[in-house]
């Protein structure tokens, strides 16, 4: 019975952790841009991606 809750947490931190690796590589921000975008991934999709968050991010504003 132990082992079953134990392995449980394992698979939720397991699950936790590569939701946070997606973020943290931009592949989820990609998969909602092929949503939003209504596109499928593609080199051409992948490359409308890059510039259109590399132009959202030159707009933000810097600190200091």
């Amino acid at each position: 019975m132990r082992r079953g809750v134990i392995g449980k947490r394992i698979g939720l931190l397991i699950e936790t952790l590569s939701a946070i690796l997606r973020e943290i590589f931009d592949e989820s921000a990609y998969a909602r841009f092929l949503t939003t975008e209504n596109l499928i991934s593609s080199r051409a999709a992948y490359a409308e991606f890059l510039h259109e968050t590399e132009h959202t991010r030159a707009r933000r504003p810097r600190c200091c």
